[in-house]
């Protein structure tokens, strides 16, 4: 048998490789991960905040509405060890963006942002919704309302990873969710529900709710791995089927509203089509809107 031995500085050569290759696997990018945060039915909105982890640092996708839920996405970012650098506000509704000053206290350095149509809208509304919200929180409203910056571009980068934000240039960019491809993970905000009747007053036109079933087969053509729902409870649904509940249930929505002669006729329409989905008041207060006894 014979034993075949490289030159000298071809041995170094390919040790020099190896080593090399070594040091390159060492330093990737770890995964990207999530942990969500939603108070389920002991809190008056469902809604979730997505924390999301890479080695060192970290972003939060929305920030709860009231202090005690706010409260709890602080104790978790303290429980990960990370660095807070950036806050991302998804949309202009009170519950995703009221916990921000008490997450901002405890981590004054993050950034907060969202798209320039959200902090519009929250502008515009922050006082009256305050007003409408306040008391019913009590002491777990907000002194003071905190208002994201701009984003600028539409991405956000974690330790050399993105999560891009999809919708900014589209026809509902206060209506944005969250793609982080590295995981093939959607953050789904207001455009994704499960278990839960569907938060339909703020949509009250046709193409409004055309807009969000087409968001909604973009997400179901990214085909992701892993869907946190904006707002969701515990139930049959598994998360990964909340983009076809959503648009079954804007589907179902609109034809029953064109059938029903009042609000009370449409509620019961929906029950007898969803019997078991948690939060009946968003039902009952879409209802209204869309026959046109409440403006909203």
């Amino acid at each position: 048998m014979e034993i075949f031995m490289l030159p000298l500085f071809a041995r170094r050569f390919v040790a020099s490789i190896a080593l090399l290759g070594f040091a390159g696997t060492s330093l990737a990018a770890q995964p990207l991960k999530l942990d969500v945060y939603n108070p389920g039915a002991e809190a008056i909105f469902p809604v979730s905040s997505v924390l999301v982890t890479a080695e060192k640092d970290a972003i939060l996708v929305d920030a709860q509405f009231g202090k005690p839920q706010a409260e709890q996405v602080v104790e978790k970012i303290r429980k990960s060890g990370k660095n807070l650098t950036t806050i991302y506000i998804s949309h202009g509704d009170p519950d995703y963006y009221f916990g921000l000053q008490t997450i901002t206290e405890a981590y004054p350095k993050a950034k907060v942002v969202a798209s320039a149509e959200t902090v519009a809208h929250i502008k515009e509304t922050m006082e009256g919704k305050l007003a409408y919200w306040g008391p019913k929180l009590g002491d777990g409203a907000p002194s003071k309302i905190i208002v994201p910056e701009v984003i600028q571009g539409n991405n956000l980068k974690l330790e050399g990873q993105e999560l891009q934000i999809v919708g900014l240039d589209g026809p509902q960019p206060d209506r944005t969710f969250v793609w982080v491809p590295s995981i093939k993970a959607v953050i789904g905000g207001v455009v994704l529900a499960n278990n839960i009747h569907v938060w339909m007053a703020d949509t009250q036109s046709t193409k409004s709710h055309q807009d969000w079933l087409a968001t909604l087969a973009t997400i179901e053509k990214l085909k992701p791995v892993t869907i946190v729902p904006g707002h969701f409870l515990s139930g049959e649904l598994k998360s990964e089927q909340a983009p076809a509940f959503t648009a079954n249930y804007i589907k179902t929505f609109d034809a029953e509203t064109a059938k029903a002669k009042d609000s009370a006729a449409l509620i019961k329409a929906m029950k007898a089509h969803y019997p078991k989905l948690g939060e009946e008041s968003s039902l009952e207060l879409s209802a209204k809107v869309a026959k046109g006894e409440m403006k909203w």
